[in-house]
C-alpha cells in the first residue's frame, strides 16, 4: 500500500514517491549556493525540517536556533559531489539535512552508517587509483577503454568500478572477520553532527584495517558510468580484462 506524505504546513502527497519528486525538482531550480527565497518553497522546506526533526531523534534537531533561510549547496568528499539543502540558523550556525530522510521518515540503519564509514576510509585511495589508471592508460585526449565495452571515456564519464567482490560485499566480510555482524561497537563511528555529510571512522586503527582489507581485496575496473553500470552489476563473476591498481 503507498504511503501518504503529510507536512505540518498542510501539503501532502499520496505517495513518497510523489513528495520526493517535489523536493527534488525544487532542488533543481536552485543553482549552487543560492538562497531559496520563493515563499512556498521555503515554507515546505520548514515543514519538511520540522517532520525530519520529529523522526529522526539520534542525531541533534536540525532547526536549532529557527531558521533564518534555506540554500543550495553541494555535499562534497573524496571523490563525489552532491546537491543537498542546507539551512542557515538564526544564530549563524549551518547545517545540512537529507530531504529524502525527512521525507521516508527514516535514519540511516547501523548497517548503512558502517558502509559509509567505510566508503569514507578508501575514498582517498580510490580516488588516487583512478587517477593514476588515467595518466598511465590514456590516450592523447585523456581517454581509456571501457572495460566492458571497449568505448574510449573520459574521466569524468569513467566509473571505477567494484567488479567482484562488490563494495558491500567486501564491507560485510570486514565485519564478519570482525565479529561485528550484529552491531559495531559503540564509539567506532562518528556521531551526528551539524555540517557531517557521510560517517566516518573515529577509531582510526579500524579504518586503517578497513584499508588494508580493501587493498587485498578488491578488484577494481572503469566502466562507462552512462550506459554500463546496469550490465556491470547484472555480470556476477565478470572478467577483467584491465584491472585498476590500487
Amino acid at each position: 500500500m503507498a504511503k501518504s506524505i503529510d507536512l505540518p504546513n498542510g501539503r501532502s502527497w499520496k505517495t513518497q514517491t510523489a513528495a520526493l519528486a517535489h523536493f527534488r525538482e525544487m532542488l533543481g531550480r536552485y543553482s549552487d549556493n543560492q538562497v531559496v527565497e520563493d515563499r512556498s518553497d521555503h515554507d515546505d522546506l520548514i515543514s519538511l525540517l520540522e517532520r525530519y526533526d520529529a523522526v529522526i531523534t539520534d542525531s541533534p534537531p536540525k532547526i536549532g536556533s529557527g531558521v533564518e533561510h534555506f540554500f543550495r549547496r553541494r555535499n562534497v568528499g573524496e571523490g563525489y559531489s552532491t546537491p543537498g539543502f542546507w539551512v542557515h540558523r538564526t544564530d549563524g550556525t549551518e547545517t545540512d539535512f537529507s530531504y529524502i530522510s525527512a521525507v521516508k521518515g527514516e535514519p540511516k540503519s547501523n548497517a548503512q552508517e558502517f558502509y559509509d564509514a567505510c566508503r569514507s576510509a578508501v575514498a582517498a585511495d580510490l580516488l588516487a587509483a583512478k587517477r593514476r589508471h588515467f595518466e598511465t592508460h590514456g590516450d592523447a585526449a585523456g581517454r581509456v577503454p571501457c572495460d566492458l565495452s571497449d568505448e574510449l571515456i573520459s574521466f569524468a564519464e569513467a566509473h571505477l568500478d567494484h567488479a567482484y567482490p562488490t563494495f558491500g560485499q567486501l564491507v560485510v566480510s570486514f565485519r564478519a572477520a570482525r565479529g561485528w555482524q550484529h552491531g559495531v561497537p559503540v564509539g567506532l563511528l562518528t556521531p551526528p553532527a551539524d555540517a557531517q555529510t557521510t560517517t566516518s571512522f573515529l577509531d582510526v586503527s579500524a579504518a586503517e584495517a578497513f584499508r588494508q582489507f580493501h587493498q587485498a581485496a578488491a578488484i577494481l575496473r572503469i566502466v562507462s558510468r552512462a550506459r554500463n553500470l546496469a550490465m556491470a552489476a547484472g555480470q556476477r563473476r565478470p572478467k577483467i580484462r584491465r584491472p585498476v591498481q590500487l
